[in-house]
């Protein structure tokens, strides 16, 4: 049967494990669940499971487990010879490109972010100018990853059409 499930957690890569798990309890005020923690290639369960996932030869990696305010699990990894790209946002290639939290100072979030060492790569703009207050920004967190900014929930940005006329 289908029917709509429910979103577990996210995984995010980051060259530094602390400064990411700083970045986003200071920033965001996600949760820390589990502290930095070595993960190495071993017959633990941990390993197994991560072998059926990288394959054999990744040695070890470090991860972080934190929650957002609405109980989403976002999984943080550093692993060995992590690099930081210098265009990690390839929108045209598949796979996820963005992830998006709420806020209602969209302006002021954005500002956090960069002064927390991201970047805001647009002007914040509105769905309904002068109709809605409903309101958007893309930044990106000290590792590129981005992060778009909503000033109100996903359904009721979309549920007029955002995009008519």
């Amino acid at each position: 049967m289908t029917y709509p499930r429910t979103f577990s957690h996210i995984g995010i890569s980051v060259t530094n494990l602390e400064q990411a798990v700083d970045f986003y309890t200071s920033v965001l005020g996600w949760y820390v669940i589990m502290p930095p923690t070595e993960i190495v290639a071993d017959d633990s369960a941990i390993g197994v499971m991560c072998n059926d996932v990288f394959g054999e030869g990744w040695g070890s990696f470090r991860i972080a487990h934190l929650s957002t305010g609405d109980k989403i699990g976002v999984e943080i990894f550093e692993f060995r010879n992590a690099e930081q790209r210098k265009n990690n946002f390839e929108y045209w290639k598949t796979g996820v490109f963005h992830f998006c939290v709420q806020d209602p100072d969209v302006e002021g979030l954005a500002a956090k972010i960069v002064e927390n060492g991201g970047k805001q790569r647009m002007p914040v703009r509105e769905y309904y100018p002068g109709e809605k207050p409903y309101r958007m920004v893309y930044c990106e967190d000290p590792f590129g990853n981005l992060i778009e900014i909503y000033s109100h929930s996903y359904e009721l940005t979309y549920s007029a059409g955002a995009y008519q006329e």
